[in-house]
């Protein structure tokens, strides 16, 4: 007994000696990369600001691709001191003041779904400022839990990537699909959404790819986002209407997750329950909308959620309510939330992704800890980069302000690798798949759409009767925003 007391106090001593040394000897990040990696047509080095030809591209492996493409990626990511682990990281996302950083204006498009749900569409930059030509890539941004566009994690990324290259940027446009209920959102159906619910991104990319048919699509996913991406990718392998994508502190295996969160006491009381607090804020805030509705499976759980006299943990909220309504039948209902989880879980479609992504995790995440190591390797297309500090989306790098309003916070180290492999995804790749010798792209978003009982939907998908749109009226659909202006629900990180 005495042996493992000590031996317990011994890797706690040794875990808080590396965090305290971390900012002063920090490591590189940890990359795995695939046994078999694909074969991607790139660009010569010497020939990106010629016409595309023949003797301008060459063949790479991924591996070769991210190596060239992301510097940053072999370079020490050191912690800002004051935040040398994962649960300082991941709580200065909730505490820190962001309203002064990354300033982003959006223009935003709200789509009625086949169901009866909205989606919000915030594009920057908005059209009547600046006039980009119609071939310049898109960054098709997807959100955390239950936040939105104007999440300090998505205007890190935007606020550099959407700048002009004479300023330092990609000069790219960017679109947050903020999902059903977030972000100013309306509830216009008893559908919620989820991290294994892929069709709402299919309508989404279904509007881009129609508006702009000549952007290649580049795909960012942020924790649950990230997760809706990868099942996305997963799902649709070649036919994927995004050229390739960036994962950010995806919670791979839902069920492992989950047991971490709800059998550890400081782990359920202080990450399962911010995040169950925020889906029941999310809940309550609409249920007026709810009310006017039609029953459904969701009805007689709802006075069950409201009669939980403390905070919710997030299982609690998976059971009774996301594995209910975070997404369209058949699936859902699920018989319970360890079903759902299986589901959801996108480690598990890794083997059938069919372009190029990054993914970034960090070791000490006090959310997602179960890594996706043994699937990488299994996979082609993905490389996953493992960081030994950052949080859960925190990554803060430098001194910053410790606390205070309208200080400047920490710099966010994921912005450079993030920003350099969506530059090469945009500029340098030709072909995602080289498995054919006329070396013509397999992906594609110019896919064709038609019309359905005045619903725009995707040929291939309409008899599924779930993908397709309609543009709400300008009146109501179309409005500028500051990114400030722009309502979320939670805990911002998350």
């Amino acid at each position: 007994m005495l042996a493992v007391v000590l031996r317990a106090l011994a890797v706690c001593m040794v875990r808080a000696l590396s965090s305290f040394l971390a900012p002063f000897w920090p490591p590189m990040p940890q990359l795995y990369y695939p046994k078999e990696p694909a074969h991607l047509i790139v660009r010569s080095p010497r020939k990106l600001e010629e016409p595309l030809d023949e003797d301008g591209i060459e063949e790479v492996t991924i591996k070769s691709f991210v190596e060239s493409s992301c510097p940053s990626l072999f370079k020490p990511y050191r912690p800002t001191w004051w935040l040398p682990n994962g649960h300082f990281q991941t709580a200065f996302c909730v505490v820190g003041d962001f309203s002064g950083v990354d300033p982003v204006v959006y223009q935003r498009t709200l789509l009625r779904l086949q169901d009866g749900g909205t989606l919000g569409l915030d594009f920057t930059p908005p059209s009547a400022e600046v006039d980009l030509d119609p071939m310049t890539p898109i960054i098709v941004v997807l959100h955390g839990l239950t936040g939105g566009s104007n999440a300090e994690y998505v205007r890190a990324i935007l606020g550099t990537a959407c700048l002009s290259k004479e300023k330092g940027g990609l000069g790219y446009r960017a679109v947050v699909v903020n999902s059903r209920g977030c972000a100013g959102v309306p509830i216009t159906s008893s559908q919620f959404y989820s991290p294994g619910h892929t069709d709402d991104l299919r309508c989404a990319l279904l509007y881009i790819s129609d508006v702009y048919p000549d952007a290649p699509l580049l795909g960012v996913g942020f924790s649950l986002g990230a997760s809706v991406l990868a099942n996305y990718l997963g799902q649709e392998g070649e036919k994927s209407r995004l050229r390739g994508g960036c994962l950010l502190a995806c919670p791979w295996d839902l069920k492992k997750n989950s047991e971490r969160l709800e059998n550890n006491f400081f782990y359920r009381h202080t990450y399962s329950k911010a995040l169950g607090n925020n889906l029941f804020r999310l809940l309550e805030r609409h249920l007026p909308a709810l009310n006017k509705m039609p029953p459904s499976v969701l009805t007689p759980h709802i006075p069950l959620i409201l009669s939980i006299k403390s905070t919710p943990a997030l299982i609690t909220m998976d059971e009774h309510f996301v594995r209910l309504v975070g997404g369209s039948p058949p699936m859902f209902p699920f018989p319970c939330a360890h079903d759902y989880y299986r589901w959801a879980s996108s480690h598990q479609r890794l083997s059938g992704v069919r372009v190029p992504v990054l993914a970034l995790n960090s070791k000490d995440d006090p959310v997602v800890w179960a890594l996706p190591t043994d699937e990488i390797v299994g996979s082609s297309h993905v490389v996953l980069g493992v960081t030994q500090h950052g949080g859960h989306l925190g990554w803060f790098e430098d001194g910053g302000a410790f606390l205070g309003r309208g200080k400047r916070p920490p710099r966010r180290w994921m912005t450079k690798p993030v920003v350099e492999w969506l530059g090469a995804l945009g500029e340098k790749l030709v072909v995602a798949n080289s498995g054919n010798d006329s070396r013509e792209t397999k992906v594609s978003a110019r896919r064709g759409v038609m019309k359905e009982n005045g619903f725009v939907v995707d040929p291939d998908e309409g008899m599924r009767n779930r993908v397709g749109y309609r543009i709400l009226d300008k009146g109501e659909g179309v409005e500028i925003l500051e990114a400030e202006e722009v309502e979320n629900v939670g805990l911002k990180g998350f």
